[in-house]
């Protein structure tokens, strides 16, 4: 199993930044340039825990599916979703929300094993984990961006 974390400072309160990470429709919005959709999902925007989603998306050329559920919730401090169905042999991502003086420190934390024994070991420390770092990345600094406007709008 490889895992890697990402932490990202946001200027925004911590529930906003939980549910902009649990929004469906966010989620296919930050991933765009992988050609991300949601093909299953509840009929609520915000995950909830025992929600499952089916994503797909165009990763190293060719279309991925991957089904996910959430494990574990606990709104605004984080929660968990994991891998049902897809491309690797077990998937695992904890979404951490920690508040700071100046808004939030989210944490990216995954957990995740390719296919195969040896191959996929190499597999995973060579290509997969730089390339999870770069969607992990992207999909942080769509959710800071986010969060941070959406701070700026009065509250209702």
């Amino acid at each position: 199993m490889t895992s890697l974390e990402l932490a990202t400072e946001i200027a925004a309160p911590p529930e906003v930044c939980f549910d902009l990470a649990r929004d469906v429709r966010f989620h296919a919005e930050s991933l765009g340039h992988t050609g991300e959709r949601v093909l299953e999902r509840p009929e609520h925007d915000l995950l909830r825990l025992g929600d499952e989603v089916e994503l797909e998306g165009r990763h190293f050329g060719v279309r991925q599916r991957l089904r996910a559920r959430i494990d574990a919730f606990d709104r605004p401090g984080g929660f968990t979703d994991v891998m049902v169905r897809g491309p690797f042999s077990a998937f695992c991502h904890d979404h951490v929300f920690e508040a700071t003086p100046g808004g939030t420190l989210m944490r990216d934390r995954i957990h995740f094993t390719a296919p195969g024994i040896l191959i996929g070991r190499l597999i995973e420390r060579t290509i997969l984990k730089p390339y999870l770092s770069r969607i992990l990345a992207v999909r942080a600094e769509a959710i800071r961006r986010r969060a941070e406007g959406a701070r700026a709008t009065p509250s209702s």
